[in-house]
């Protein structure tokens, strides 16, 4: 799985960006938020990566916050969320605004978004309510900015994901096969096991 990619812009575009990695060049589809943060054409950038395998495409998405990144594979693992609306709404409102907008069970704010309708955005609060909770941490560093952490969980649902299994089944897998102490590597394996 890719996790972070660093090297030079080549082109971009509203919601696109190419960058050349030793001479190969990736194409990544990243939020509005992103796109407006990038470095100018010829210098490097860094940015966080979700890695998305289907039948019909293979595609990398990118973030130049971990946060953000973060914030992305909770939404697509909401039913009836896929990465092209996570991307409509990481446009429209950062990591940080998102899990504010959810406590505060806004929404009117998610309504605003393109795509989102009021069954939707009502979904959306109910489904992100736990999730988000648990991604969004006190960082001890900074004076009370709040930021996102993925556990263990999340990592091996989002491994299970690129290597092409449904959100919905590799949520499933985790919750069946996990047990107190496991390592990665070893939940993810557990699940492979159980969705054989």
């Amino acid at each position: 799985m890719i996790g972070k990619i660093t090297g030079i812009v080549e082109e971009k575009s509203t919601n696109q960006i190419l960058i050349n990695v030793s001479g190969l060049s990736y194409e990544l589809e990243v939020p509005i938020s992103t796109s407006f943060s990038l470095p100018d054409i010829g210098q490097v950038v860094t940015l966080f990566t979700h890695f998305v395998v289907r039948e019909d495409a293979q595609l990398l998405y990118g973030f130049l916050l971990r946060q953000d990144r973060d914030m992305f594979r909770v939404l697509i693992k909401v039913n009836g969320v896929g990465p092209k609306m996570g991307i409509t709404i990481l446009s429209g409102l950062d990591s940080n605004a998102l899990a504010r907008c959810v406590m505060d069970n806004e929404v009117s704010t998610l309504v605003k978004l393109p795509g989102i309708g009021k069954k939707t955005a009502e979904r959306l609060l109910i489904e992100l309510q736990d999730k988000v909770q648990k991604l969004t941490t006190q960082n001890a560093e900074s004076t009370g900015v709040q930021t996102m952490t993925a556990t263990i969980e999340d990592e091996a649902e989002s491994a299970l994901i690129a290597l092409g299994y449904r959100p919905q089944d590799a949520a499933k897998a985790i919750k069946y096969s996990k047990q107190i102490g496991q390592s990665l590597e070893q939940l993810i394996k557990a699940s492979l096991k159980s969705m054989m």
